[in-house]
């Protein structure tokens, strides 16, 4: 069997995906907290001009599932998020 094809396959996605970033590995909260966050952009998601208000706010179904206060501030905001503790 040639894993070749599969491991070329690996590297391509996580090297060249929009979904894909490098670990912010300052501390050990910093590795933890980039490892729980969440985003609605890129590919099969949406983009920060089409993106409402409807879609940046607060839904009911995020309440105990993701946290409504961790979010950036600028052109994304409400749109990458965070995992609730």
């Amino acid at each position: 069997i040639n894993i070749r094809p599969v491991v070329a396959a690996i590297k391509e996605f996580f090297g060249t995906s929009q979904l894909s970033q490098f670990m912010d590995q300052n501390n050990p909260l910093s590795g933890l907290t980039h490892k729980r966050r969440l985003s609605a952009l890129g590919p099969g998601g949406l983009s920060r001009e089409r993106a409402g208000l409807e879609v940046r706010d607060v839904h009911s179904s995020h309440y105990g599932r993701m946290c409504p206060i961790e979010t950036p501030e600028g052109p994304n905001i409400g749109l990458i998020g965070s995992l609730s503790v």
